[in-house]
Formats: structure tokens, C-alpha cells, sequence
């Protein structure tokens, strides 16, 4: 039987560092009034020892604990499978792990999710929650708002009042997007730029902010045309590929001679892509396409390579958690601001900017 080795104790570095008790705690647990030549003998003892603190222990001191949770409004099976999600929760983890901190991954499948999700934010389990993907009717930013958590959302809100507000009708909800309208304005001014007489649009799913702006984007440019937008060449979709192959299918039964297709994001584009070699028509010969949020796996081995409007996916998501980091003052360094070209929205919103990136497919 093998006997258990034990833990070096916050005495034990307070004997090998010469100090007392208090002055480790304080240095352990980030606390002030440590002078540096003091602090370095305490970090050197810890390395020295190995000592790892008690976290709950911890807890109790700085009223911390050192967690995130990460609430995605999508089932895994759509969040393992769209590697926007991967990127955003690269973004979030590097900048956790660097303050660190722990991601805590909450996914809702459905609406019993939400009330557990409610139930473990107000559990006190975490120092806050970062909030994506959310849709117009979710309650979760209801129930989050009860159960007191600092909170930062990926996406420009959209529910409650109406307005755009935060829940309840706050207009202070603190939030990071794209300029996802600005894009699409961009995306869809190089078709008509190409000398594309009927460009169309693939939507996401319309219960998404980023899908609306998207479209908005695209009626800008196109209700400004001589004749103005017909609304035939718009279809709406669900950021999937399937989606995109359902609507592209349904474009090309609809409106034969459409002959540019601006998809709400790469995923969709790959699905219209596909149904345009099986109906013959040639990509951008025939048809251009443009896709939006260059997801360089997507876009760069798609066929052929897809022209698309880039948004800094990983960079959204560690801007989250800077937002986050700071606002609640856990972690406790600072850190980097957006970037310079990025917006301050109306409220607590930071949108960044978005770029046209040019391949084969327009």
C-alpha cells in the first residue's frame, strides 16, 4: 500500500521563505502591501517546495474562484461540428489560462438546460460568464441576470426589449461583436462591383443578431440598385451546410439566372458551393460566391477557394475574457484594450472590424 505523500503547507513556505504566514497568504493570493524583494522570496519558495494553494481555502480569503463559465446557446452536436466555436473558445481559453483561470464549458441542448445553467451560475461556482450564440426569444440572459453574475456576450444583443438592450430593458449590457453589417455592405458592393446583376442572400438563422445585420447589410447595397432588392433572391438558412444546399437549391429553382450569392458565413457558402457543381453552373464563371467569417479551413480547401468577409473569430473571444477579467477585477492585471480600429457601440458594446478577403470563388 502506497503511503500518501504530503502537501507542502503555507507554513512550510513561510519557514523557507523566512516570512510569516500572512505575508505568503497575501503573495499566494495576489493580495497588495508585499514588498517585491519579499514577494520574490515567497514565489521562490513555492517553486521550490511545489506548494499548490487549497483552492477552496483560497475561495474563502479572496471571495474567488479563479473560473469562467463559457455559455454556448447551442447543442454540442452544432457546436462540435462549426469550428467558429472552436476558434471563439481558443480565444476565450488562451486569455483565461494566461490571468489563470479556469474555463468552465456550459452547452444548453434545450430549455431544461437553461434553468440548470441558472442554477449553476448563482451556485457561486464561478467569478463570471462569458455568452454566445444566443437567439431573440433565449432566456438565459434573463436568468443570468438573476442569478448576479458579471457577465460579457459575444454578439450584439437583441432580446428583451426589442431594442437591443440587455435583458429587462438595460441598455448596459457588456458585449463583443463584428461589424457583421458593415461586412456584408462590403461583400456584397465587390458582386455588383464584378458586374453581378442578380446577387442573392443566404441568411443564417434570422433569430441571430448577426444573421439580421448580415441582411441589412445586403438590402443596403442592394435596395440603393436602379430597380432595388427583390425579395425572391433573399432566402433564409441556418449557418449550416446543409442549410446553405437547402436555400442554394431553392435560389436556383426560384430565380434561374442568379449570378452571385452572398452566404451569411463560410459554412453556408460550402453548401451552396456544392449544389452549384451539381447543377453544372461554374464558381465565379457563372455564379461568384462570397462567404463571410474566413474560417481558413473552410475557406482555403473549399472548391474553389472562397472569397469571404473576415472577422477575427479568436480575437472576439479573447477580447471576451479580457472584458470580463477586468470589469469583475478577478485576475488582476489589466491587459491589452481592443484593437485601434475596433468601435465603441452605444452601452458597453466593442465591435470590430471586418475585411474582404479575396480568393477564387469572386
Amino acid at each position: 500500500m502506497t503511503e500518501a505523500v504530503s502537501r507542502p503547507t503555507l507554513e512550510a513556505v513561510a519557514a523557507r521563505a523566512g516570512v510569516s504566514r500572512a505575508t505568503v497568504s497575501r503573495v499566494v493570493n495576489g493580495g497588495d502591501g508585499v514588498r517585491e524583494p519579499l514577494a520574490e522570496r515567497v514565489r521562490r519558495a513555492v517553486a521550490e517546495l511545489g506548494y499548490v494553494p487549497n483552492q477552496a481555502a483560497r475561495s474563502l480569503v479572496t471571495k474567488r474562484h479563479d473560473a469562467v463559465a463559457v455559455v454556448i446557446a447551442e447543442p454540442e452536436t452544432r457546436v462540435f461540428a462549426d469550428p467558429f466555436f472552436a476558434l471563439q473558445l481558443r480565444g476565450i481559453s488562451k486569455e483565461l489560462t494566461a490571468h489563470d483561470n479556469q474555463l468552465v464549458l456550459l452547452l444548453t441542448e434545450g430549455r431544461d438546460d437553461h434553468a440548470r445553467v441558472a442554477r449553476y451560475l448563482a451556485g457561486g461556482h464561478v467569478d463570471g460568464a462569458l455568452v454566445f450564440s444566443l437567439h431573440l426569444d433565449d432566456p438565459l440572459p434573463g436568468l443570468i441576470q438573476d442569478a448576479g453574475v458579471p457577465t460579457v456576450f459575444g454578439g450584439r444583443p437583441g432580446w428583451g426589449d426589442g431594442t437591443g438592450g440587455s435583458p429587462r430593458g438595460h441598455a448596459d449590457a457588456v458585449y463583443v461583436d463584428c461589424d457583421n453589417r458593415g461586412g456584408a455592405r462590403t461583400a456584397v458592393r465587390h458582386l455588383v462591383g464584378l458586374g453581378r446583376g442578380r446577387v442573392a442572400h443566404i441568411t443564417g438563422a434570422l433569430d441571430q443578431t448577426s444573421a439580421v445585420d448580415r441582411l441589412d447589410g445586403y438590402r443596403d447595397v442592394m435596395d440603393g440598385l436602379p430597380g432595388g432588392s427583390d425579395p425572391r433572391l433573399v432566402v433564409e438558412s441556418d449557418f449550416t451546410p446543409a442549410g446553405g444546399e437547402r436555400a442554394m437549391r431553392t435560389l436556383l429553382d426560384r430565380c434561374p439566372d442568379v449570378d452571385g450569392v452572398f452566404a451569411a458565413n463560410d459554412l453556408t457558402a460550402l453548401g451552396a458551393l456544392r449544389v452549384l457543381r451539381e447543377r453544372g453552373r461554374r464558381v465565379p464563371e457563372d455564379v461568384a460566391v462570397i462567404g463571410f467569417d474566413d474560417m481558413v479551413p473552410v475557406a482555403e480547401q473549399s472548391d474553389p477557394p472562397l472569397t469571404t468577409v473576415r472577422q477575427d473569430i479568436e480575437e472576439m473571444g479573447r477580447l471576451m475574457a479580457r472584458m470580463l477579467l477586468r470589469g469583475t477585477r478577478f485576475g488582476g492585471r489589466g491587459g491589452e484594450g481592443p484593437a485601434p480600429d475596433a468601435q465603441v457601440a452605444p452601452g458597453a458594446g466593442v465591435i470590430l472590424p471586418t475585411t474582404l478577403i479575396r480568393r477564387a470563388s469572386a
